[in-house]
């Protein structure tokens, strides 16, 4: 039995709205930071957002961007 090796799938995930969106890595090259700023385009909250992980599910690595806007305190 041959050993397949696979690299991690990236997938970013943060919530608009109440609903949680999944968002494809656009490059793996790029740095978490970098993905972040590549979304910040479409979507402007992740300007000021925080990254957190990655956590494992599945075979995937999984980050997650956390808004700061509209909290208090």
């Amino acid at each position: 039995m041959a050993l397949e090796i696979k690299g991690l799938q990236r997938i970013f995930k943060f919530k608009k709205d109440s609903k949680e969106l999944v968002l494809s890595d656009p490059d793996s090259s790029l740095s978490v930071n970098e993905v972040m700023d590549f979304y910040s385009m479409t979507y402007p909250e992740l300007t000021t957002a925080t990254v957190h992980g990655p956590e494992w599910e599945e075979d995937k690595a999984v980050y997650r961007f956390k808004t700061t806007i509209g909290v208090k305190g």
